[in-house]
């Protein structure tokens, strides 16, 4: 896993970057794009309540959802700058801090424990969850989804290494 967290978190940088350049398209008036700034604000949202529990800091957020929604603009800019955090962080991991549990409260009160490795992985599928459901909004609005696909990515990160033409 030590080599694999790394990889994955480039890919959730990519992924996303690939989504919010798709939506940064659309009128950002149509309700897709709405949609999806609710989803992908709550994950970002996650990914900060999460980055502060790995460092073991406070942090200000008292749900995981946002009671006023940024513009696509905003989203993105935090976003993207949240994916390169990670993408550092994970980078300086040995495995006895991956396995370290962190005990942390979430935003109920209710008390939780995970190791940093666990964290990082719900990071990871919290996020292709719901690029998922807004791919699923733009398909059911006749929207073409970016193709932020895990094999995809691999294909053009890795082109040369993966028998494809740079």
């Amino acid at each position: 896993m030590h080599s694999t967290l790394p990889h994955l978190f480039q890919y959730k940088a990519w992924a996303n970057d690939e989504l919010l350049t798709t939506l940064a398209k659309l009128d950002g008036d149509a309700m897709v794009v709405k949609l999806a700034i609710k989803a992908l604000s709550h994950t970002y949202v996650v990914d900060r309540i999460f980055a502060a529990h790995l460092r073991r800091n406070d942090h200000a957020y008292t749900s995981a959802n946002l009671s006023d929604m940024p513009a696509l603009e905003d989203l993105s800019a935090d976003i993207r700058t949240s994916d390169r955090e990670y993408v550092d962080y994970v980078s300086t991991l040995d495995r006895d801090q991956l396995a370290e549990q962190i005990d942390f409260a979430f935003t109920d009160g209710a008390p939780g424990r995970m190791s940093r490795e666990e964290i990082l992985m719900h990071l990871i599928t919290h996020g292709v969850g719901h690029r998922g459901q807004v791919s699923a909004v733009m398909l059911l609005n006749s929207v073409p989804p970016a193709n932020d696909g895990f094999t995809t990515y691999l294909h053009k990160a890795e082109a040369t290494a993966r028998r494809r033409a740079a």
